[in-house]
């Protein structure tokens, strides 16, 4: 016989209903909540609450629903409290009943404002000891790269600050008083050129593509684990180059570790970067700018600065036909001493085609650090290095890759307080992830060490253990693809 379905009917009374019971024994939030302190929260915060006055929400429930926020990449704050109630594992991982109320969603953007940057930076920093603590950091050898974040703002809100046309927009001077308070220098398209909507966001080309208004993102990964240890968000006109000595010094205060060695693309290999890693005793894994550009432009086919012999005693360079460069002048900006040849040595020199196409004659830039800065483009031109600079590519490339699964690249909101905080979500979910993957289901046969004792093994061992680590984490990744939960 054919049953039929009759219509529901509620029960005045309901028994033994506990969400607990409704979400899954693997469900990745139960890990999550199991690994992770989210009450931290409430000693950070308590002096931006007063003694009177309306109840607040729980602080763990709002960083956990900003957590959940990101994690799954609801589209919206709105969106996010609409579908909570028809989520029983976000209610579990809340700690919320089916009856409890749910908040509005205009708590969370009040909350951002009373909270500001930093809570969600102690968050992101807390995450990162814990790795260290667990042995998945090992500290010594971080790799460095930046990555742009369009701006949650339409390129139709740019106005020309140079045009008469501002005068006719009544908030136009706020808008000017809020650029006076920034810290960083507006340059080049700029200088000029403004975002009503976000001013603090950059007019950025990239590639072949259209100028866009968009943020950088500044990443420093660790070699053991891919862990990331410190994060920086600026405008998206600021060179990659000027925040590695930042980097490093926040990778060190998370960690307590002083990287021994940075890998980083040609964008990073400038002559103060190298200079930097060598006053911080860090080996440079990266490509010189310097030595990229040598022979290129009017440096191409003739003799290079290395060919001409520098003469300590005279403070002067002899040419390779002998003659003598003396010291004419120095660029203090550049920290460069020009040396130049007299012109009628060079007029009667045989090799002065392949030495200069100057009409006078050969002159040379020195840079006043030249040793030191030769040491270190030699550490740069090294196997090691040429085999970081590969593997460099692929895990930084692997690191933004993850956080398109969050959306990193689309800013939520705007302004920069509010797009570092997104980016300090998204790098601690990022690492969570690490530390659920380890934790809860640990690779058989890979001793993890923590910094301490890593701190001990030799070149060669952290060489063949960094190789092991690398393989061992890349099959696994495979193996259990279709094993890992997917949020949402």
């Amino acid at each position: 016989m054919m049953g039929h379905h009759l219509p529901p009917q509620e029960n005045i009374f309901m028994y033994n209903i506990h969400i607990e019971n409704r979400v899954r024994k693997d469900h990745i939030l139960r890990s999550i909540k199991e690994l992770i302190d989210f009450d931290f929260i409430y000693k950070e915060v308590e002096d931006r609450y007063g003694k009177n006055g309306n109840v607040s929400v729980p602080p763990p429930v709002i960083l956990k629903l900003i957590f959940l926020f990101f994690f799954y990449n609801v589209r919206s704050e709105r969106e996010l409290m609409e579908t909570l109630p028809e989520r029983l594992d976000w209610l579990w991982f809340l700690d919320y009943t089916l009856e409890s109320p749910i908040p509005d969603h205009s708590v969370l953007s009040k909350t951002r404002a009373r909270w500001g940057k930093e809570i969600f930076k102690q968050f992101f920093e807390r995450i990162v000891v814990q790795c260290v603590e667990k042995g998945l950091v090992d500290g010594t050898k971080i790799f460095m790269d930046a990555s742009l974040i369009d701006a949650n703002a339409s390129n139709n809100s740019v106005v020309d600050t140079h045009s008469l046309k501002k005068y006719l927009n009544k908030g136009y001077r706020e808008l000017e008083k809020r650029l006076e308070e920034k810290d960083s220098p507006r340059g080049g398209v700029n200088a000029r050129h403004v975002s009503v909507t976000d001013p603090e966001a950059s007019i950025v080309r990239h590639g072949r593509g259209k100028a866009k208004l968009q943020y950088k993102t500044h990443r420093a990964v660790d070699a053991l684990h891919e862990v990331i240890t410190t994060v920086e968000v600026t405008p998206g006109a600021v060179d990659e180059a000027h925040r590695m000595a930042s980097l490093v010094d926040g990778h060190a205060a998370n960690t307590l570790a002083r990287p021994d060695t940075v890998i980083a693309d040609s964008k990073y290999g400038t002559i103060e970067n190298l200079l930097e890693c060598h006053d911080k005793g860090i080996n440079p894994h990266m490509p010189a700018v310097q030595t990229k550009n040598k022979s290129t432009g009017s440096r191409k086919d003739i003799f290079p600065e290395e060919q001409f012999i520098y003469d300590k005693n005279t403070d002067s360079l002899i040419c390779s036909a002998g003659n003598i460069l003396k010291r004419r002048s120095l660029h203090a900006l550049r920290n460069n001493i020009k040396y130049a040849a007299r012109g009628k040595d060079c007029k009667k020199c045989g090799l002065r085609p392949q030495c200069t196409r100057d009409s006078n004659s050969r002159s040379v830039q020195r840079h006043i650090r030249k040793e030191e800065l030769d040491a270190m483009i030699s550490i740069t031109r090294s196997h090691k290095s040429q085999r970081d600079i590969k593997t460099r590519q692929h895990l930084m490339e692997r690191s933004y890759a993850r956080g398109t699964r969050y959306d990193f690249d689309r800013a939520r909101w705007r302004g920069l307080w509010k797009v570092a905080i997104q980016e300090y979500i998204i790098c601690a979910i990022q690492n969570i992830e690490v530390l659920v993957h380890y934790l809860t289901k640990p690779l058989s046969g890979i001793a993890v060490k923590p910094i301490k004792e890593a701190r001990h093994q030799s070149a060669r061992e952290k060489s063949q253990q960094y190789i092991l680590d690398m393989l061992l984490f890349s099959l696994c990744r495979i193996r259990r693809m279709g094993d890992t939960p997917i949020p949402g």
